[in-house]
């Protein structure tokens, strides 16, 4: 059993899957393996709305895996996210995600 801030994990998978679980959040930290800016995020995911883009970067950065750096104080702003050092552990992770993924959609045609 683990405890994180009051809240209770029967196991490391489902303590895991609390940081990446959900459809968005593990797409979001794979692109950002590099800096990027907002935009750039979107375009990189133009399936994602806007709404759930900016609350799964907001739940990024305070589970501390995503740090978002503002460059200017008047609008527009100029606001990069990256990994944090935290974050960057989940890159092996994600690229195993990643590459599981391209063998299933080989598997998948051959059905």
């Amino acid at each position: 059993m683990y405890y994180i801030e009051n809240k209770k994990y029967p196991c490391s998978t489902s303590l895991t899957m609390s940081y990446i679980g959900g459809k968005w959040k593990s797409v979001i930290l794979i692109h950002l393996k590099e800096k990027k800016r907002y935009n750039e995020l979107r375009k990189n995911i133009p399936v994602i709305t806007e709404r759930t883009l900016s609350l799964q970067l907001k739940e990024l950065e305070a589970d501390g895996l995503v740090l978002r750096t503002v460059h200017t104080q008047k609008p527009p702003l100029k606001v990069d996210y990256e990994l944090t050092d935290f974050g960057k552990t989940l890159i092996p992770l994600l690229e195993a995600i990643s590459e599981w993924g391209k063998m299933a959609a080989k598997y998948n045609q051959k059905i």
